[in-house]
């Protein structure tokens, strides 16, 4: 991903699209609205733009985790570990 950034310029300056982690987490949201948008009138979405939506997402989260210093790997299994003591209430 960084290098395909970098290709584009993106990580310039005067980029006209600054590859912040505020930007980058407003992209995520709007990618995975995307995702949200192939259910919007059914069950079943189309498996080749599912496909392309959730990597486009995984792609911002790891971008963010990345520019962040977070080894998204390692947040996960501390999450997992985290959330094996949780309880959650029934509705």
């Amino acid at each position: 991903m960084h290098a395909f950034v970098e290709s584009k310029g993106w990580y310039a300056e005067d980029s006209p699209h600054p590859q912040t982690s505020k930007n980058l987490a407003i992209s995520l949201v709007l990618e995975a609205t995307e995702v949200l948008h192939l259910y919007q009138w059914g069950e079943h979405a189309d498996q080749a733009a599912l496909r392309g939506e959730l990597a486009d997402v995984m792609l911002y989260l790891l971008q963010i985790a990345s520019l962040n210093g977070i080894d998204l790997g390692q947040a996960v299994r501390d999450k997992l570990t985290i959330n094996q003591t949780r309880t959650w209430d029934s509705p």
